[in-house]
């Protein structure tokens, strides 16, 4: 290593010995508590090195700790990615969550034509479980496509034009919003067909829940799988007991029952069995499929090889959900169950659980939680789809560069707390109820479905790897099957689904507004790949605003001095006596740089000072190019935070209006007052060590 290449103030130290002749080298490595040496010139710094160093700092370092866990270093990030068991609760909560109100959204619809209407509740669940087949076929084949995440989004930037991929994005950024609102919400009413005395706090208990999860997805990835997975794998084991208990009551003791009459929720004018009415049932229990997509996006969380765990998790998802969904309708089907919303809020999932349980009963109380905890966790699956999009988003320009930014726990931090801030408000306004929310969703995710098999047609069609034409077939196949489905569902829902249609163009609009701003900025910032970069050839000139003679001034002339030789200070006062004073003491003690006085009668002090900065532009010759203007400011540092407020806020102003100022550079000079600097006291003789002469 050469001496240009050691980190500071690193090298042997000689020493003498006790004995004579004796002769001893320490090496002293006064970075090594803060950084790592890697190789020439490149230092890679410790945890100590990011330490807050302020009292305040560490407190709320303690904080952020007992609340979210240690700093993670990026190096750990692969010890952050899931098992195929983690990643089933945290991708797939959504999916499995929804088939505790998928059927009874179907129920809601087919209700309108009476109790004879109800017996379609079954095919068009069979119906939308073979809809959950092909869409995950489909998204097998994305995710050995495009392992890196990033599902639809990806497949439509690469092989569509890329108007179409942030039509993708806006989707399911709506749609993951859109889930974590209905699934907080349903979950809500699931605490309250157990509690009905809960139901005047709904709103409160939903924001709530969706803090409390926030904050464990803050924590991380692999912790928030540890702390979500208990409850997925608690529902799916108690439905599917569920399901398996029920089926046998109905097909070998024969049990069954009719719907009661009449039905509750029929409206005095019943309609007829329409092909429309089919149509709305249908997209309103299609909401069963929303959440499938989450795996493809999230590839690269899994543990290697990340697409054949992907793909194996998708596909027990798909099964696993296919039977909750079939079997829950099937049971409800025979024992002619449908929603109460009076005189107490009863869900179909809670009257099945009372049927098969037993109502009142410890078993039921126990399904009830269960369900609740995985309805509130379903919302999991969207804190980390919507953050990982985002960041995606983030890095293509698409996004504020802020959502790729990883937090201390290696999680995107800023779409996690906007996602809340976000489906929080939805919850507000809509009242916390799930039948109120469910129009807008489901809209933005066949939206992404098909235009996600439309890109893999193309990819295939250009790629032609072995087996390519089996590929092609399955996702085009699924592009028209879903393009259907969301004509169907739009039409079905409108006119509160059309609300989508308006927001997914905003986002889109949006995107390329800040895309256009990124863009703009780099082309503005470039360099050319071959130039050589040499010293300025344009004159310098440097200003320095000055309230009085003071240390802070002192130290920002000195840092001016450095900069260039032109330098002069301007005194902005509307008290021309206290200005002759100033100017008097300064030319006593700073000879060297002249003080400009401006008089403000109007007791302006940003606006002179911009003023006759400009005077100085137009004074300059037009023949010659315009010098680089430094203006130096100086600002004391107070000791405490609350001293700050005091200080300093001239200069804030004063900052904030040359920022976008042409041929303008401001520098800060900041003064900290050390501990032991006792002005204009000097030191005694006394206080230095032996052998030093005092001060002159």
């Amino acid at each position: 290593m050469n001496e240009g290449s050691k980190p500071p103030s690193e090298g042997p130290k000689h020493l003498q010995g006790r004995k004579l002749g004796d002769r001893r080298v320490r090496i002293e490595r006064p970075h090594s508590a803060y950084f790592r040496y890697t190789g020439e010139g490149t230092l890679v710094a410790k945890e100590a090195a990011s330490a807050p160093r302020t009292k305040a700092g560490r407190a709320l370092a303690r904080i952020r700790g007992v609340l979210f866990g240690r700093p993670l270093s990026s190096h750990e990030e692969i010890t952050e990615r899931l098992s195929k068991a983690k990643a089933l609760a945290i991708f797939s909560s959504d999916a499995i969550s929804s088939s505790a109100y998928a059927t009874e959204e179907i129920l809601r619809v087919l209700v309108l034509a009476g109790a004879g209407a109800l017996i379609l509740s079954l095919p068009l669940a069979i119906a939308i479980a073979f809809l959950l087949t092909v869409v995950s076929i489909s998204y097998r084949q994305e995710i050995h496509a495009y392992p890196s995440g990033g599902g639809d989004y990806a497949v439509a930037r690469a092989n569509l034009p890329g108007i179409f991929a942030l039509i993708v994005a806006g989707a399911l950024l709506v749609d993951y919003t859109m889930t974590v609102a209905v699934s907080t919400s349903s979950a809500v009413e699931q605490v309250i067909s157990a509690v009905p005395n809960l139901e005047d706090i709904r709103v409160e208990i939903g924001v709530v829940a969706i803090v409390l999860i926030m904050i464990g997805n803050l924590r991380g990835l692999r912790e928030s799988g540890n702390i979500f997975a208990i409850p997925t794998y608690l529902f799916a084991g108690s439905t599917l007991l569920m399901v398996v208990v029920g089926v046998f009551r109905v097909v070998v003791l024969g049990e069954s029952a009719p719907p009661p009459n009449p039905v509750p929720g029929q409206p005095d004018a019943i309609q007829a069995v329409s092909l429309l009415l089919i149509i709305r049932a249908f997209a309103s229990g299609s909401v069963a499929l929303t959440g499938t997509e989450a795996i493809a996006n999230g590839v690269p969380a899994f543990k290697r090889p990340e697409p054949k765990n992907a793909a194996t998790t998708l596909t027990v998802m798909a099964v696993l959900l296919g039977v909750l969904f079939v079997g829950i309708t099937f049971v409800a089907d025979s024992f002619g169950i449908v929603p109460r919303d009076f005189p107490t809020v009863q869900t179909v999932i809670s009257r099945v659980a009372a049927t098969i349980y037993g109502e009142n009963t410890l078993l039921f109380y126990l399904y009830q939680t269960f369900t609740a905890l995985i309805l509130f966790l379903a919302a999991n699956t969207s804190f980390n789809a919507f953050p990982r999009l985002a960041a995606i988003l983030a890095e293509d320009g698409f996004m504020p560069r802020q959502f790729s930014f990883r937090g201390d726990r290696l999680a995107f931090t800023s779409g996690i707390v906007i996602l809340s801030v976000a489906a929080s408000l939805l919850i507000i306004a809509f009242g916390g109820i799930t039948t109120a929310l469910i129009p807008l969703y489901a809209v933005g995710v066949f939206i992404a479905f098909t235009i996600g098999q439309t890109g893999m047609v193309i990819h295939w069609r250009r790629q032609r790897p072995p087996g390519w034409l089996r590929g092609l077939a399955i996702n085009a196949f699924g592009a028209v099957l879903t393009g259907s489905v969301f004509v169907v569902v739009l039409v079905a829902k409108a006119p509160t689904s059309l609300l989508v249609a308006v927001i997914i163009p905003v986002l889109v609009g949006v995107m390329l507004f800040i895309h256009r701003q990124y863009e703009a900025s780099r082309k503005e910032l470039a360099v050319r790949p071959n130039a050589v970069i040499r010293g300025p050839h344009r004159e310098e000139r440097v200003v320095v605003p000055v309230p009085a003679l003071n240390r802070a001034v002192v130290q920002a002339v000195n840092v001016a001095r450095s900069i260039d030789s032109n330098v002069q200070a301007i005194l902005v006062s509307d008290d021309p006596e206290d200005a002759n004073r100033i100017k008097t003491q300064w030319e006593r003690q700073i000879p060297d740089v002249p003080l400009v006085i401006v008089e403000s009668p109007y007791r302006a002090l940003v606006a002179p000072l911009l003023a006759y900065l400009d005077v100085l532009d137009r004074a300059w010759p037009p023949e010659k190019e315009a010098p680089i203007t430094f203006v130096v400011i100086p600002e004391y540092v107070a000791r405490s935070w609350w001293e700050r407020i005091l200080y300093n806020q001239s200069a804030k102003r004063l900052r904030q209006a040359l920022l976008g100022r042409p041929h303008t550079v401001v520098v800060n000079v900041p003064y900290r007052r050390e501990s032991g600097d006792v002005p204009d006291k000097p030191e005694k003789p006394a206080d230095k060590p032996a052998g030093v002469p005092p001060p002159a």
